[in-house]
């Protein structure tokens, strides 16, 4: 963490900002913030995998989006409204994760200019990338969106189940499977 994080940040802001949260370890299967609670805490993945996802009243799960190593997680939106979160962030496999909570940040965003704009940095990134996945979801076709999957993540088909894919491409795994099957993947 610390090495890519020295790459984003000066030495001073990089002490400043390891100043503020903890190591926090999770289990595959664990929950950094769950739907229906208001969020007071922001992550960094150090390592391992997670996604946010969405539960139905029937229980079936609409994976929102894959957060990887060296990206920050939150449920930003519930965060800064004092909301509860629609939806929940799990982790996929045993991970650590550089918490800290929205009032450190906030009062860290108050310390010094630099913080503001490295936030707005952040924030437009994520913007584009959600932007991008939903004009994906909504033009591409399914075969297309599992190849854009593959390249904008490599390997991670195998480090997540099939079924966890399909609903981040908004697709049933049956349809998943029948793509991987024409494709030879």
């Amino acid at each position: 963490m610390k090495e890519f994080l020295e790459t984003i940040l000066p030495q001073e802001r990089l002490t400043e900002f390891l100043s503020i949260g903890q190591i926090l370890k999770l289990e595959k299967g664990e929950y950094y913030i769950r739907a229906g609670e208001v969020p007071t805490k922001l992550g960094f993945t150090i390592s391992g995998l997670f996604r946010y996802v969405y539960v139905n009243q029937e229980g079936r799960e609409f994976t929102k989006g894959i957060i990887l190593e060296n990206q920050f997680l939150s449920s930003y939106s519930g965060m800064i409204s004092q909301n509860p979160s629609y939806f929940f962030i799990e982790a996929l496999e045993g991970s650590e994760v550089y918490s800290f909570s929205y009032k450190k940040w906030n009062d860290l965003l108050k310390t010094h200019p630099f913080w503001t704009q490295f936030l707005l940095e952040v924030i437009e990134k994520a913007f584009s990338k959600k932007e991008k996945r939903e004009r994906d979801l909504l033009l591409l076709h399914a075969e297309t969106r599992y190849l854009d999957f593959l390249k904008e993540y490599p390997n991670l088909d195998k480090r997540v189940n099939q079924t966890i894919i399909a609903s981040y491409l908004g697709i049933q795994p049956e349809s998943l499977s029948r793509i991987r099957k024409k494709l030879g993947t």
